[in-house]
């Protein structure tokens, strides 16, 4: 049986909390008098901290403790929040997570200098003092400490000592703030034949006397804020609050000898603040207060991948039974496969649900990005994400993050105007990237969108020309010619900058599409700006596919992408031999016989069928032979010898163990409507 490893278990949990310190520090830069959400950096800088160091991760622990103090001092109000300050511990951040990655690396005076950025960066608007945030925070003690009493009321989810919350621990932490006293609530606590060991049904009320400020009250309670009810408030002297003890009826206490024994100072002086009726339910008696269920499991990614594997072969072994069975007549036989052919199918769905993820987690990496691209080009940059909710394969979401970083990186340095180009040209100060996804059939189309100059149509042309990649004066559509951005080495640029001018990325952005078998299409309008859609397949493992029968062959076509079959007969398909279009509800469709693509070399069945399938804005229609009907197909990827063959983006085994191919729709389109064009200039 293996055992995690602690220390991978704390590196992902640190990833997670630096992501949320970032996404905290970007939020500030929009509102820097967020309260909130200063208290929650610091909540995160906190947890990192104290993580680290349990962990013996000392270099971290230290750090982090500078950027602490500065949003505590942030946080007590004895500087503002400001973009020097949210920079500083942005750059900051990004040594933590090297601390994390590499803790016994040499990382040269990268901590020193930060440090100095971040000292910078609270001291400038501090009223000329030097904000000493590189020593331990040391509360400067007034001339006369102000005694405050305060009334707390607080009580934990019921599952918290399962967690491993302690409450007496706590209240200890209280006592040592001031003059404490505490006073238990057992009024929810159920007769003993129903409760549950492992829940936590006290409450408390506690007045507390201390020279400690709110905040030190709030740093008690840091890692259980966000799940407990906690009330605080300031109250004159303790003399006018504290009621009279009243001594806990013997029934209650007896009931829980346990509770009794562990809080032998808290019962006697007992007194409800505010009577908390057990739950009951529609009969009146009783109800059980469930445990809160965990609602996330942590499971590596090459355990789904593995999982996702056996699936796929048990559908092609189900595929196989399927075909037995229905050259059977053993009834009992045909029953178990359906059955089998039922649950595999449900299975395959519920691990399909399992490797989806949101596309916010993918969106959200841009965030820093554009922050950084807009300080480092002077530039004011608005990014607006849209639809975050649509879900994606997780395999897809990591082969895309590179080429939308590209393109992020494209459209803010080709695209966007400088504030005062924008001014002039009657814009807003401030220019838009738009990253928007959205779910279309089997595929999800992310979109990325900005409102700067466009693309300069002539520049392309002049640039391609010179490269060689198209003839001087070639006649081109507006789409071919905007795809020459993805050539490779094609790079308008004036100049070689940090961000682009080598020609290099768009290419890289083209190929990874492709090899997701997915398209790109690029629009784009002169001083209104650009817009580049990915169309990526929801899912590289399994797919619902229509089998379909051209020649000898057999295919499958993406049933994501068919629209409808119609019936082509042989006289239909000589009598449009010159044409090759159908005509479909009052519309003219293209269709493309395959048998001519493949070159099969025999002769078409009598009874042909078009498959109508819809490529974006486009509808083509495929002649084959036969459809044989749905089939679930497993994709299994071509070996390396064709990656040149565009026409197929993978293969499957069909349950008689042949292989049928998976045509790619998008590239289909394209080489069929090349052919229609040379048979048309030939005839």
């Amino acid at each position: 049986m293996s055992s995690l490893d602690p220390v991978a278990v704390f590196r992902t949990e640190a990833a997670e909390c630096l992501e949320a310190i970032e996404a905290g520090l970007l939020d500030l830069t929009h509102k820097l008098d967020d309260k909130d959400v200063v208290d929650a950096v610091f909540r995160g800088l906190h947890t990192l901290k104290g993580s680290g160091s349990m962990f013996g991760f000392d270099a971290l622990a230290g750090f982090t403790h500078h950027c602490e103090t500065a949003f505590d001092r942030v946080r007590k109000g004895e500087v503002p929040a400001t973009a020097e300050l949210v920079a500083a511990v942005l750059a900051a951040q990004d040594h933590m997570r090297a601390l994390v990655d590499q803790p016994d690396a040499d990382h040269g005076d990268t901590g020193p200098r930060l440090l100095a950025q971040l000292q910078a960066a609270v001291g400038e608007k501090a009223g000329g003092e030097t904000a000493a945030v590189v020593a331990p925070v040391a509360a400067a003690a007034p001339a006369a400490a102000r005694t405050t009493t305060w009334r707390l009321r607080f009580s934990l989810p019921s599952n918290s000592m399962a967690n491993g919350t302690n409450p007496l621990g706590l209240l200890d932490e209280l006592r040592d703030l001031g003059e404490c006293s505490v006073k238990a609530n057992l009024a929810a606590i159920p007769p003993l034949e129903e409760i549950v060991p492992t829940d936590l049904y006290v409450t408390w009320e506690v007045i507390l006397t201390s020279e400690q400020d709110r905040s030190a009250i709030d740093d008690v309670f840091i890692f259980v804020m966000d799940d407990m009810e906690l009330e605080v408030e300031e109250i004159a002297a303790a003399a006018e609050v504290m009621p009279a003890p009243v001594p806990q009826p013997v029934a209650a206490v007896a009931a829980l000898p346990v509770v009794a024994a562990a809080l032998p100072a808290v019962v006697p002086e007992f007194k409800p603040v505010e009577a908390v009726p057990a739950r009951r339910d529609a009969a009146g008696q009783p109800e059980q207060r469930q445990a809160k269920a965990a609602e996330n499991v942590r499971v590596p990614a090459e355990r789904l991948d593995e999982l996702m594997d056996r699936v796929g072969e048990l559908v092609i072994a189900q595929s196989r039974l399927s075909q037995l069975a229905s050259a059977s007549s053993d009834i009992a036989l045909r029953s178990v496969s359906e059955e089998i052919e039922r649950l595999s199918g449900e299975l395959r769905d519920t691990m399909m649900v399992l490797r989806m993820v949101p596309v916010a987690t993918l969106f959200s990496r841009f965030r820093r990005l554009v922050h950084d691209l807009a300080r480092e080009t002077g530039k004011a940059i608005e990014l607006v994400t849209e639809g975050e909710s649509t879900e994606v394969d997780k395999t897809v979401i990591e082969r895309l993050a590179d080429p939308l970083v590209h393109l992020v990186r494209n459209s803010i340095d080709h695209g966007l105007e400088t504030p005062a180009d924008r001014l002039a040209a009657g814009k807003s100060e401030a220019g838009t990237v738009t990253l928007s996804a959205r779910q279309a059939g089997g595929e999800v189309i992310i979109s990325i969108k900005d409102d700067g100059r466009g693309i300069n149509r002539e520049r392309v042309r002049a640039k391609a020309e010179s490269s060689g990649l198209i003839a001087p004066g070639q006649p081109l559509t507006d789409p071919e010619l905007l795809q020459l951005i993805f050539a490779p080495g094609f790079s308008t640029a004036a100049a070689i900058t940090n961000l682009s001018g080598r020609g290099v990325g768009m290419d890289v952005v083209k190929k990874t599409v492709e090899a997701l078998r997915g398209t790109i299409d690029v629009t784009s309008h002169n001083g209104q700006g650009s817009e580049v859609s990915l169309r990526i397949p929801l899912t590289l493992a399994i797919i619902d596919g229509l089998l379909v029968r051209v020649g000898t062959g057999s295919y499958v076509i993406p049933l994501s992408a068919v629209e409808e079959c119609l019936e082509l007969s042989l006289e239909e398909d000589l009598r449009s031999r010159g044409r090759s279009f159908i005509s479909l509800r009052d519309s003219l469709v293209p269709f493309l016989r395959l048998r001519d693509l493949f070159r099969t070399g025999t002769k078409p069945d009598v009874h042909q069928k078009v498959v109508v399938i819809s490529t974006g804005t486009e509808r083509v229609g495929l002649v084959v032979d036969q459809i044989i009907g749905d089939h679930q197909t497993v994709i299994k990827s071509m070996s390396k010898l064709h990656n040149d063959v565009s026409t197929f983006s993978g293969a499957t085994i069909l349950g008689d163990g042949s292989v049928a191919l998976i045509l790619d729709v998008g590239h289909l389109v394209i080489a069929g409507q090349q052919q229609e064009t040379q048979m048309r200039v030939a005839g």
